[in-house]
């Protein structure tokens, strides 16, 4: 019989946890931290940082694991360099799923941006922007200019602010739920990471329909895996081929 090769799966995204359910007992889970940590997984569950690449290589010599797969959000660019970087140190395969970014359509506005500078600065003449970056915009809200009230939806939970409504919750979200978020706190402006993927993807439609400017972050650039695949479908084919799900 042929063996099963070992996985380790870098998560967190909706996507990692598809993959993780057909993953078996002797494979493991990893996860930054951050939201809730999946209980009834087939595979291992580990959470918490490994050291950066050196102690990821460590981690995979140690562990014996015979294949990464990074399934990262496509803005944790330190982590998918961490991970081919210890690959390469420990010599096992970096495979990646690489989710395709958005493409703007026919009446899209997008303003396409750099850095947290630049979503500033194209956000001076909006009143109600709805950010969707994750917890950066936590650590702003007490440089929100006296004309801006904003709605941060992130994972984190964090008390409202004076002029901010801070919305913990977690994709995917519906049309329907969108389109009554817009109407209730009259946004007038979106900002988001061009993450991809279904799961948010109805808040762009929305702005469509509403004619809403989207101020839209662009991705970080991130290196090459010995193999990628933009869906979970030919990941998980290829894992079947090698013998690699079950472990």
């Amino acid at each position: 019989m042929t063996p099963v090769t070992r996985v380790l799966l870098l998560g967190g995204t909706g996507d990692a946890l598809k993959i993780a359910r057909q993953l078996g007992p002797a494979s493991v889970y990893s996860l930054a931290g951050l939201g809730k940590v999946p209980e009834d997984l087939p595979c291992a569950v580990r959470v918490g940082g490994f050291g950066g690449s050196e102690g990821l290589a460590r981690y995979i010599e140690s562990e014996q694991i015979g294949r990464v797969i990074d399934a990262t959000h496509p803005f944790a660019a330190q982590i998918s360099a961490n991970a081919v970087r210890a690959c390469a140190a420990a010599q096992v395969p970096c495979w990646a799923l690489r989710r395709p970014a958005w493409q703007a359509q026919t009446g899209d506005d997008w303003r396409m941006v750099d850095d947290w500078n630049a979503v500033i600065a194209a956000l001076a003449p909006f009143r109600r922007p709805l950010f969707t970056l994750g917890r950066e915009p936590l650590a702003h809200l007490d440089e929100i200019p006296p004309h801006q009230f904003w709605t941060v939806r992130c994972l984190e939970s964090h008390q409202d602010h004076p002029r901010a409504r801070i919305l913990a919750t977690r994709g995917p979200f519906t049309l329907e739920g969108e389109r009554a978020l817009f109407a209730l706190q009259a946004f007038d402006v979106v900002v988001s990471k061009n993450s991809g993927g279904s799961a948010t993807e109805a808040k762009l439609d929305v702005a469509r329909e509403r004619g809403l400017p989207v101020i839209m972050l662009r991705r970080p650039a991130l290196p090459d895996a010995d193999r990628a695949f933009d869906n979970v479908a030919g990941l998980l084919e290829a894992l079947r081929q090698e013998s690699a799900l079950g472990a």
